[in-house]
């Protein structure tokens, strides 16, 4: 078994297909679920065929409750500071300034898509 993509819900598809660019990722694909939902699919350069993130818009649903067991998906970056700055440029800031786990560790911080969903860029330098 191999893990294929993470899937989850959003309110806009354009406000999202957005912020994941921002973060490196293209859209791939769009596939309509009936008249109920449209699946949009991105990958990152290198990714292949398969996509890496599904994003869901179901027609006439403006929130989602994220709830408690939803924690985040990781995304390395090869220099934070030029990342974030990139990044705040498009009016993406992060939850708080980077920081270690440990001494010696890498840095990382958090980020928030526009339906919530966090997002940690863990620097691999």
């Amino acid at each position: 078994m191999a893990l294929i993509h993470t899937c989850y819900r959003i309110t806009d598809i354009d406000r999202a297909v957005a912020f994941y660019e921002a973060l490196g990722f293209q859209e791939t694909g769009r596939v309509p679920i009936r008249d109920e939902a449209i699946n949009v699919f991105m990958n990152q350069p290198g990714d292949g065929d398969m996509p890496r993130l599904e994003l869901t818009y179901n027609f006439g649903v403006d929130s989602y409750e994220i709830g408690t067991g939803y924690g985040h998906i990781a995304l390395s970056v090869a220099d934070l500071e030029e990342t974030l700055h990139r990044l705040a440029e498009q009016g993406i800031e992060p939850e708080r300034p980077p920081y270690r786990i440990r001494e010696g560790g890498s840095r990382l911080c958090f980020v928030r898509d526009p339906d919530g969903y966090r997002i940690e860029l863990i620097e691999t330098r």
